[in-house]
């Protein structure tokens, strides 16, 4: 697909976007330079609040990256192919939203290099900020390819030449570091609840981040298919939900036998805080999107966009209350996000969604070439640049 120039198409929504970044900006230099104690809410009982919840969630829903990775690029389904470069995007915005985060909520954030000389072997932190550390450059080797497709074009071969091998890394590194974020909290027998605590966490986080993956590449088709007006191959899209659909159904079935066997079934329906939390997060978050998964209404683009939606806010919601709703009862009542915080939050939010519009519209990320389709896929994409969802004009279904 050839794109002649570049585009950006200021409309309202995108000034609001682009104000609320700003203002992410302004508030997180304040945050940098006058300290945690000053800037935020984050005290000895809660040091790790607003955006620790934040980054584990991203880091999670970025498993769309290496699961795509996983399934397009190492076991090599065709179905998916053309999805993979969707993957490639969230989880490299994702994996940019955590860092800038990270950066934020470290306390002495001029020494965030340090890792890098004084290793800790056995930290599962260290282990974290390594992979990740490596896996932004192996991001960087995949956005490249479509980088070069349009400026920097001689580095085109060179970077098509390696990229089998990055592939086959960036399909294998995060799954160090998605594993080890849940490690972290095996650090916390007396303070993180019986409904989450368990040696298994490791697992659950592996597997939650890897189902995340295809809810998110879903929710990125479905939107675009109407913002910009593509056809949508409904097979393989199902096909794809329902790869999802399994490892939920399977992580279901192994965490309430996990409960069972550490005498915490109970626990569910205690009817208090945690027990109605924790019902929310397994019932609208697991146990929903696998009936859709399995139903007929999966085949319809409502369904797969439901199971889509509940599967990310299940992911969402076990990761609130991993950090938040497990500890409560350990750590007190101490801890309310102040404005300082959501302002950053929601401004990184923006920017993101910011470099998500230039990037989708100014490079191919939604069509790989695929021969004979290219040409009628280019066609589309110039109709819809004409037709952008934030361009104040309402597009018809694809």
């Amino acid at each position: 697909m050839k794109i002649r120039r570049w585009s950006f198409k200021m409309t309202p929504v995108r000034w609001v976007l682009i104000i609320v970044a700003l203002m992410g900006i302004l508030f997180s230099i304040f945050r940098l330079a006058t300290g945690l104690g000053f800037s935020t809410n984050l005290n000895d009982d809660w040091p790790w609040g607003l955006w620790i919840i934040l980054d584990l969630t991203a880091v999670a829903l970025a498993g769309a990256g290496y699961s795509m990775a996983v399934l397009a690029h190492t076991l090599h389904i065709k179905d998916f192919a053309v999805l993979a470069r969707r993957g490639m995007l969230i989880s490299l915005l994702g994996y940019i939203f955590v860092l800038a985060t990270l950066m934020l909520e470290i306390g002495r954030w001029d020494n965030a290099y340090r890792p890098l000389i004084s290793w800790g072997y056995y930290s599962p932190l260290f282990e974290v900020f390594i992979a990740i550390s490596f896996y932004m450059v192996i991001q960087a080797f995949e956005f490249g390819e479509v980088v070069t497709e349009r400026v920097l074009k001689p580095l085109h071969k060179p970077i098509k030449f390696v990229l089998p091998v990055v592939f086959f890394l960036g399909a294998l590194i995060p799954f160090g570091h998605q594993a080890s974020l849940g490690a972290v909290y095996l650090i916390f027998p007396d303070k993180l609840d019986p409904l989450w605590y368990t040696s298994n966490l490791p697992w659950f986080f592996l597997i939650t981040s890897f189902f995340a993956g295809p809810a998110m590449v879903l929710i990125d088709t479905l939107w675009s298919s109407r913002a910009y007006n593509y056809q949508l191959d409904i097979k393989a899209l199902v096909r794809l939900a329902r790869v999802g659909g399994y490892l939920m159904a399977g992580y279901l079935i192994w965490k309430i036998y996990d409960l069972f066997v550490l005498g915490a079934a109970q626990n569910m329906f205690a009817g208090d805080f945690k027990g109605n939390l924790f019902l929310v997060e397994l019932g609208l978050g697991v146990l929903l999107p696998v009936i859709i998964c399995f139903s007929p209404w999966i085949q319809t683009k409502k369904g797969m966009l439901s199971f889509a939606l509940l599967c990310v806010f299940g992911v969402a919601m076990n990761r609130f209350n991993v950090v938040f709703t497990g500890m409560f009862d350990a750590l007190g009542p101490t801890y309310v996000p102040n404005f300082v915080e959501w302002v950053i939050s929601i401004g990184l939010i923006a920017l993101v969604l910011i470099m998500y519009l230039f990037i989708v519209e100014n490079f191919n990320i939604y069509n790989q070439h695929h021969g004979t389709h290219e040409k009628s896929r280019e066609k589309a994409y110039t109709q819809h640049r004409k037709t952008s969802l934030y361009g104040g004009k309402q597009y018809n279904q694809g």
